[in-house]
């Protein structure tokens, strides 16, 4: 197996690259009141500049313990009140949204060098509203439901193989059974930035905060 300087190759790296990003300019004073249109223009643009999985985002939790941890999920939708995933009650991040019903979610586009940045309280959908959105998806997205046991210790990979084989076999034989804890969660934003890399380091932050009177903006310092 080949080696590697870490140290090395981290120098090796460049941020927005020319060749690999168009750096958009963005002028916050044109911005939308509210934040949901300017995602949905910027996940638009990130999607025509044919950005690889830009549902696909972090969500940030904190554990019981005041712990927090973080991992890549994918969006399931957004509209005014909230923006939406999705995972098994069970499951750490589950655990934790139940001890700590708060979260964070990032996204990054680099070949725009963008980020949204979105932080909330967070409330579980029933559960007709959780399976509905389950079985809108695909068969391997309900087969991977019906594995389950989701961050539970696995003894070996060829477990995983049988349980997943017979999850297969339940998804396409009936693609409307139930995974019961499989859950729908809706983040509630507080605050939604907006973050335009600048090839001048003059980065672009706009921040949207809900107030009691809607939604307030102001610029921070990048």
């Amino acid at each position: 197996m080949a080696q590697h300087d870490l140290h090395e190759l981290l120098r090796s790296l460049r941020v927005w690259a020319p060749e690999a990003t168009e750096l958009r300019p963005f002028d916050p004073d044109t911005a939308p009141p509210t934040p949901l249109p300017l995602f949905t223009s910027w996940f638009a643009d990130a999607v025509a500049a044919g950005q690889p999985e830009p549902h696909t985002m972090s969500l940030a939790t904190v554990d019981e313990q005041g712990r927090p941890d973080v991992r890549i999920v994918m969006l399931h939708g957004a509209d005014p009140d909230a923006w939406a995933f999705a995972t098994h009650r069970t499951s750490r991040k589950g655990r934790a949204l139940a001890a700590r019903p708060y979260a964070a979610l990032a996204f990054y586009w680099p070949v725009l060098g963008r980020q949204v940045r979105v932080r909330g309280p967070v409330t579980a959908a029933p559960s007709a509203e959780s399976q509905a959105d389950l079985h809108a998806r695909s068969t391997g997205a309900l087969a991977a439901a019906l594995t389950g046991r989701q961050s539970e210790e696995l003894s070996s990979v060829e477990e995983l193989r049988r349980a997943s084989e017979a999850a297969w076999d339940r998804a396409r034989l009936n693609p409307a059974e139930p995974s019961p804890t499989w859950t729908l969660y809706r983040l509630r934003p507080e605050t939604v930035e907006f973050f335009q890399g600048d090839p001048d380091r003059r980065h672009v932050r706009l921040e949207y905060r809900s107030t009691e009177f809607g939604w307030s903006r102001t610029l921070l310092w990048p």
